[in-house]
């Protein structure tokens, strides 16, 4: 039987969950897990598919919910992976990225946090901007080892407080000041 939750954060990931679990908690908010395979439609926008995904997951959980989707836009290569960088990391990984990168190494990491219930939907966006390593680097997870964000020479997998930096934390930093200004 699932414990109660005010919210659940719906992914098959639980590196996600456990990373927005630890951010949201800071700020006062309580997290459940609801592991779920949600529907992800073919976009060419993160938020539509992050919006999408919420709507799915409150259809099938029946509670609010958020969802988090991100995605690596790498300069040189036309922001690609962008929003399929999922299925790029499970078919080339990180070696395959750092393959097809010759000078132009500047990227960015988007994040999308979406909320739904049966009142209101929500989404909100960061970025961290900054560049792919020429090596992976640390113990991580997705494209952690590769990706360093700007004013920093570690990846995110080699920094001690990623939680505080990440385009995750930005865009749940976002949406936590939300929510606790509508709970009132």
């Amino acid at each position: 039987m699932l414990q109660s939750f005010d919210l659940y954060f719906v992914s098959s990931n639980k590196h996600k969950y456990e990373e927005a679990k630890k951010i949201l908690k800071s700020f006062g908010i309580h997290l459940g897990f609801c592991k779920f395979e949600l529907e992800e439609i073919q976009s060419d926008s993160l938020k539509e598919i992050a919006s999408n995904k919420a709507i799915d997951a409150f259809q099938k959980f029946k509670k609010p919910v958020i969802v988090e989707d991100d995605g690596l836009f790498i300069d040189s290569l036309d922001g690609f992976p962008g929003p399929y960088s999922s299925y790029v990391f499970k078919t080339i990984g990180n070696k395959g990225i750092l393959d097809l990168l010759t000078q132009n190494r500047k990227a960015k990491f988007v994040s999308i946090v979406s909320f739904y219930d049966k009142h209101s939907s929500k989404s909100f966006v960061a970025k961290v901007h900054g560049k792919i390593s020429k090596t992976q680097k640390g113990i991580g997870w997705g494209y952690d080892p590769i990706f360093i964000p700007e004013d920093s020479k570690k990846t995110f997998a080699e920094s001690t407080n990623k939680n505080e930096l990440s385009h995750r934390y930005k865009a749940l930093k976002k949406f936590a000041n939300w929510y606790l200004h509508e709970q009132k």
